[in-house]
């Protein structure tokens, strides 16, 4: 049956997001039931794409992830794969219409992990497009459920909001990025002159782009409202950590938001979301 085939790969990439990311998992469950399988088809295929590039060391990351791109676009075109990850993500690019473009801005910025350590002002801004802004456009498609003007009413402060998520998360994993991968992605900027000054440049430019996703969020579809403003008071929390940090801590630890903090915030965003308070 093609039906239990369509669920059992649905549910795996389900199984994938349980998995990897509490936090992500937690948003889910705030969507509409109708939203949650879909958002976890878009993120098992992104966090997929994400562990060739950064965690395959021991194996030819380049010819795989040639090979994932391939079995993507095969699976999208075909309507059909045997890997039930990317069976469940043509699912979703196919019935709620994502853009091509959208799919190769990604997989161009997952390659470019394979390939740069260093990016000027243009290649950062393609890397965060690809790697964060798009991810946003997949899910704002879900949201939207092809309704006339919502997409392209609510395009630019879905991808502010993916941007701004990109860079803290560029700040959260410097010691991992800077030390282990030898990847510095914010332009100009040499970690071993690391100052509060060239931080404090940094993280102006991450609170305006809060400040434009914010505004987005305001207008969502009312299924999926709650879900994306916890994301976003999530990491507005994980900003402020960053925000009273040095540069020293930022260099020599991963930033965190702790367990307890996370259900707080969860019973804060549900509280201001019926009242209508989005800050």
């Amino acid at each position: 049956m093609k039906e239990l085939f369509d669920m059992i790969s649905l549910e795996s990439s389900k199984l994938t997001t349980l998995r990897y990311s509490t936090s992500f998992s937690m948003g889910i469950k705030l969507f509409s039931k109708k939203f949650r399988y879909p958002i976890y088809a878009i993120y098992g295929f992104v966090r997929f794409a994400d562990e060739i590039v950064d965690t395959f060391h021991d194996y030819d990351k380049e010819k795989l992830f040639k090979r994932f791109r391939e079995d993507s676009l095969m699976a999208i075109e075909d309507k059909i794969s045997l890997n039930p990850i990317l069976h469940s993500f043509q699912m979703v690019v196919n019935q709620y219409g994502i853009e091509r473009w959208v799919i190769d801005a990604f997989m161009n910025s997952m390659e470019m992990d394979l390939l740069k350590k260093e990016y000027d002002r243009k290649g950062y801004e393609e890397y965060i497009l690809g790697s964060a802004q798009v991810v946003g456009l997949m899910c704002l498609k879900v949201f939207c459920e092809n309704k006339p003007g919502c997409y392209d009413e609510l395009k630019e402060p879905a991808m502010k909001l993916g941007s701004a998520y990109q860079k803290i998360n560029f700040l959260r994993d410097v010691k991992a990025d800077y030390f282990n991968l030898g990847r510095t992605y914010f332009p100009n900027v040499d970690f071993t002159q690391f100052s509060p000054r060239i931080k404090k440049e940094i993280e102006e430019d991450i609170d305006l782009d809060f400040k434009g996703g914010l505004a987005g969020i305001r207008r969502l579809p009312a299924g999926s409202r709650l879900g994306v403003y916890l994301s976003y008071v999530y990491y507005y929390a994980l900003f402020r950590k960053i925000r009273r940090s040095s540069p020293e801590k930022i260099l020599n630890t991963r930033i965190r938001v702790p367990g307890w903090q996370k259900i707080l915030l969860l019973y804060k965003s549900w509280f201001k979301t019926k009242l209508g308070i989005f800050n």
